[in-house]
């Protein structure tokens, strides 16, 4: 049985778009087929299309939402007395594009002084498509008391207790910036220096207000300042700026506003990370001082130059390392008053191309909806579901906060990995250990502008480095291993932490932003060695398709394994898919199907499936598969029609690291989608490689990863 939930505002300014975007992540976490439905579209003021919520969706998700009807189109009906007709089209559209999901999150409209038939139209909308009601409010300048008493009457205006389909209310920005209406309304200038929020009610007070209101609160979302942080881009094309260093201008992101009119020794303090420096173009000491900030390793926001000046090309010139460093620099024809103004005026929603921050505002939005309730609202429909995306990163980072563990990171004073940590130790997911001098990780921090909390332990390998030579001669007594070598030995960072590894210190160790995997994986291999049982240490990716995510191996160390060593990394792959929630499927990947092909490489596969099935014989494993046969249902019925695999796979062993490397990059840029990896297996403690390009995102899920892993471990010891 399918639900469908109609989200409608209770005035203006709600947020009604990032609380869309909260519930469809919300219950596409727990694995829910989500379909989202805007059925008229309501552009803002100065908007020119397409409509917002829609194609944020579209856009940032694997989603395809119907297009929503023309505002224009909606109203001429209405006044011509046509209101049956739309609601018919409203229908229509529905059951095309959203008759097959599990739950549908249809997006009311918002009452407007160009729209006052909105509340009229939101009540037949959710009657006509059968929709249950959260209403969506925000506090404006109401404390906690008054906020309970408008939503209740919004409440008894739709029928009150006796209407059943009314299942209670989201409260967005908590504690925004409003003005004296109580509409939210922060310009830059207010939310970059930090000035204090004029909302009467707080979350506490908000939940105990609605305890014992007939009206169930279903979720609180503080405002953060975190998801208005704009890019350069954005702001450049506001202000129809003129790039004269583009840098980072797409990725860089804008977390404070600074006005230098002053003498460079008072600005100083101002020169700090995501900050926009603005600046009159004649002045080259500002310039130079930014910039010398810029090298200095401070990531600067950008630099945006008043009057319309063109900078000195000498100058420039002079500055070229910081600009090579990407630091932005775009310049405007307006004067600095004037631009103050423009800059006052620029719009803080998440823009459509945003995919960074949209991502950003769907987890944050969803991780304050009630997560009891929207796991009471995927219950109640009755399809298998498949893993998705978002239902496997919350997984991830679920399972790795309930384990606990802590996960040494070698690689100590890399900027991306200490992000890591401090993200790692906001979010609990683990408690970091970073090696490196502790006065060079504490720089580093603060020119990210990253705040080490009490999770994120730095410990400074010169400190500690003495008392692992003799537990590590010890270990490697048998190869010769000296003390003098092993001192030697210990100077690398990766070799440290594996030792405090083998020691039982630490519970994992990732490393790999700036080391080979070969420099990664070898002192484990000679320190850790491999788990009981398991002959070889192999690796899996996850695969993050839009609707399901599947598991691929080995795609990074083993560069022709044997057939008995081809199963045995089937083996681990199917327990290593089990361990994060996904049911192993497990093809054995060739060129042939079944007994179509001959030669000796078809043949090692089909040996390998064989032993799988003798090793494991409860595992569900075919093989040889063709990857097409493997993965889509039509081939399958063709090609292996009495396979209990084929057309339905979820892991992927690949017969070599030639076909596996090759096949997971294809798929991974062709289809512009996520890999996770790579994670080692068959390892007696957690040890994970990193790519040198990872992302801090990529990091923080490769920590998680350990962390579950470790606790794997723990279980089956």
């Amino acid at each position: 049985m399918s639900r469908t939930i109609m989200l409608i505002p209770i005035g203006g300014g709600v947020g009604l778009t990032t609380i869309s975007l909260g519930m469809v992540r919300a219950l596409e976490r727990q694995g829910a087929r989500v379909g989202f439905y805007k059925p008229v579209a309501q552009l803002r003021l100065g908007d020119k299309g397409p409509e917002r919520s829609t194609a944020i969706i579209n856009n940032a998700t694997s989603l395809t939402p119907a297009e929503p009807l023309r505002m224009h189109y909606a109203e001429s009906l209405i006044s011509s007395d046509q209101r049956d007709v739309l609601l018919e089209e409203v229908v229509a559209r529905y059951q095309q594009f959203c008759g097959n999901d599990d739950t549908v999150v249809v997006e009311g409209l918002v009452p407007t002084r160009r729209s006052p038939w909105a509340n009229r139209a939101n009540i037949d909308i959710a009657k006509a498509l059968d929709a249950e009601v959260v209403f969506v409010a925000t506090p404006g300048v109401d404390d906690a008391g008054q906020l309970r008493e408008r939503v209740e009457i919004a409440h008894n205006n739709m029928g009150g207790d006796k209407n059943t389909q009314l299942l209670g209310v989201i409260v967005n920005k908590v504690g925004a910036p409003v003005d004296d209406q109580g509409r939210t309304r922060p310009d830059l200038s207010e939310i970059f220096e930090g000035s204090e929020a004029h909302s009467n009610a707080s979350v506490d007070a908000i939940i105990k207000a609605f305890k014992h209101s007939k009206v169930s609160l279903l979720g609180c979302i503080p405002w953060t300042y975190d998801l208005i942080a704009p890019r350069v881009k954005d702001l450049a094309d506001h202000l129809n700026a003129e790039v004269i260093n583009e840098g980072e201008l797409a990725g860089r992101r804008l977390r404070s506003v600074t006005f230098c009119a002053r003498s460079v020794p008072n600005m100083i303090s101002h020169f700090k990370p995501g900050s926009l420096l603005v600046t009159s173009a004649d002045r080259p000491d500002v310039i130079v001082s930014a910039c010398l900030a810029a090298m200095n390793g401070v990531e600067i926001g950008a630099l945006l130059l008043t009057g319309g000046f063109q900078p000195d090309a000498s100058l420039m010139e002079l500055c070229k390392p910081a600009m090579v460093g990407g630091l932005p620099v775009i310049l405007v024809d307006t004067n600095t008053w004037q631009t103050s103004l423009n800059l006052q005026a620029f719009n803080l929603e998440v823009p459509t191309d945003d995919p960074q921050r949209i991502e950003q505002v769907q987890d944050y939005t969803a991780s304050h909806i009630d997560e009891g309730w929207i796991h009471q609202i995927v219950a109640g429909t009755d399809r298998k579901r498949k893993l998705s995306p978002p239902a496997f990163r919350y997984k991830l980072t679920e399972l790795a906060r309930q384990a606990n563990k802590r996960i040494v990171l070698p690689e100590g004073t890399e900027p991306r990995t200490i992000k890591a940590a401090a993200m790692c130790a906001e979010r609990g997911i683990a408690r970091c250990v970073l090696l490196g001098n502790p006065d060079e990780v504490a720089r580093i921090a603060s020119q990210q502008g990253v705040t080490l909390g009490e999770g994120v332990e730095i410990i400074d390998p010169l400190a500690v480095r003495e008392k692992y030579i003799a537990p590590m001669v010890e270990m490697r007594k048998h190869k010769g291993l000296t003390e003098v070598v092993a001192d030697e030995q210990l100077e690398d960072e990766v070799v440290l932490g594996t030792m405090m590894l083998a020691q039982n210190e630490v519970d994992g160790l990732v490393s790999g932003a700036v080391h080979t995997t070969a420099h990664t994986i070898r002192p484990p291999l000679q320190l850790i060695k491999t788990a009981p049982g398991c002959s070889l240490v192999s690796s899996i990716f996850f695969m993050l398709l839009p609707d399901q995510v599947l598991v691929y191996g080995d795609c990074a160390i083993n560069p022709d394994p044997t057939a008995e060593q081809l199963a045995d990394i089937a083996i681990q792959s199917a327990d290593s898919a089990t361990a994060f929630g996904i049911e192993p499927k497990v093809a054995m990947i060739s060129y042939s199907t079944g007994t179509s092909g001959t030669g000796t490489d078809v043949d090692k596969v089909r040996l390998a499936t064989e032993i799988a099935k003798q090793k494991r014989p409860e595992l569900i494993i075919d093989g040889p598969l063709q990857y097409d046969a493997a993965v889509m249902e039509n081939v399958a019925k063709k090609k292996a029609p009495n396979s209990p695999v084929a057309g339905q796979a979820t892991v992927f062993i690949f017969p070599d690291l030639n076909t596996g490397n090759t096949t997971y990059k294809a798929v991974q840029r062709s289809a512009d989608l996520i890999s996770i990896g790579p994670m080692l297996q068959g390892m007696r403690k957690p040890v994970n490689d990193l790519s040198r390009g990872a992302l801090v995102e990529d990091i923080v899920y490769t920590i998680a990863l350990t962390a579950i892993q470790s606790r794997q471990l723990d279980n089956v010891s």
